[in-house]
């Protein structure tokens, strides 16, 4: 937590530095007003210094449309890409990845991307201070919880914490305060009958049993040093806000680690809030206490997406459905 601390000074730095023009971009109007025809079809070579507007009105209509964009930051990354070409599958376009008139006539919409919100007192309840990187201090707390009401939030309408904190400039984040946050989709509704984990690509692709796609998400999908199992599997089961049990002769090490431990619940736990459970031991669908990091850092093995698409799938799946791993 604290680089995220140092990563939005750095951010609110810059921001002040910008021109008073720069500054009003990040007004919930503007994001409202941003029009998708101002995004370039492919990712510009360079990234941009900061969140853009068109592009945070872009994350969540793809968010609403089921092709997950993972966090909502405002950044035209490689993660935008993959949901647009996944948004194209979805809607029988060619699958380019490429921000065609096709692509943004069908993602138009009328109601605002950006709304306000009231932070109540259930907001608030349930913090812990930090959450220590080690496991052994973890195993040692009652709940790996959120340590902050912004925190919260940001998972809540599927934020990056730094662009919620950027729209809030001066928000203590209290309870009564009034603040701008994205309004994502309704979780998407349906009985999965295969899942399609694209490891070259970066994706989970949710199909419905007349084939249809349901969902695609962003996704961490083993490494170099931990590769994700081969072949096709099924789910198992599904545990919400699970314990994680640690075993370094199981699954890998961790610090100087060398106990088993018996981690509690919690968003911000190893496996984040929800694990589906597959038939090859030890591996599983979860979320994660990062949700920046999907897709730009491995995991052990495991397939790893944002805590909220991954209780969206969770609650698609039974024992059963097929788990396809392909390169």
């Amino acid at each position: 937590m604290v680089m995220k601390n140092i990563a939005f000074f750095a951010a609110s730095l810059t921001l002040c530095l910008c021109s008073s023009a720069s500054a009003q971009e990040l007004q919930a109007e503007a994001i409202n007003n941003a029009p998708l025809a101002s995004i370039p079809p492919e990712r510009p070579s360079e990234a941009s210094p900061r969140p853009e507007p068109a592009i945070i009105h872009l994350q969540v209509l793809l968010d609403r449309a089921g092709s997950s964009p993972g966090v909502i930051d405002g950044y035209y990354g490689e993660n935008v890409t993959k949901a647009v070409a996944g948004f194209e599958a979805m809607q029988g376009l060619p699958i380019d990845g490429k921000l065609d008139p096709k692509v943004t006539e069908r993602l138009s919409g009328d109601k605002p991307v950006i709304e306000p919100y009231v932070i109540s007192e259930d907001d608030a309840k349930g913090l812990v201070d930090s959450i220590p990187e080690d496991y052994a201090k973890q195993a040692e707390m009652e709940h790996l919880g959120y340590t902050s009401v912004a925190e919260r939030l940001s998972e809540r309408f599927h934020m990056d914490i730094d662009l919620l904190k950027a729209l809030n400039p001066g928000s203590a984040f209290a309870v009564g305060e009034t603040v701008s946050v994205a309004v994502p989709g309704v979780a998407k509704e349906g009985a999965v009958k295969r899942i399609e984990a694209r490891k070259r690509t970066g994706q989970v692709l949710a199909f419905a049993e007349d084939g249809s796609l349901l969902a695609v998400y962003p996704a961490t999908i083993g490494s170099e040093e931990a590769p994700s199992p081969a072949g096709t599997h099924k789910v198992k089961g599904v545990a919400r806000m699970p314990v994680y049990v640690y075993n370094p002769k199981v699954n890998f090490q961790q610090g100087n680690n060398s106990e088993v431990l018996e981690l509690p619940k919690g968003p911000n736990g190893p496996v984040g809030s929800v694990w589906i459970d597959l038939t090859e031991p030890t591996y599983g669908i979860h979320g994660t206490p990062e949700p920046s990091l999907i897709d730009k850092a491995g995991s052990h093995g495991c397939v790893r997406l944002t805590n909220w698409d991954a209780e969206e799938l969770a609650a698609m799946v039974k024992p059963g459905v097929t788990v396809a791993f392909t390169d």
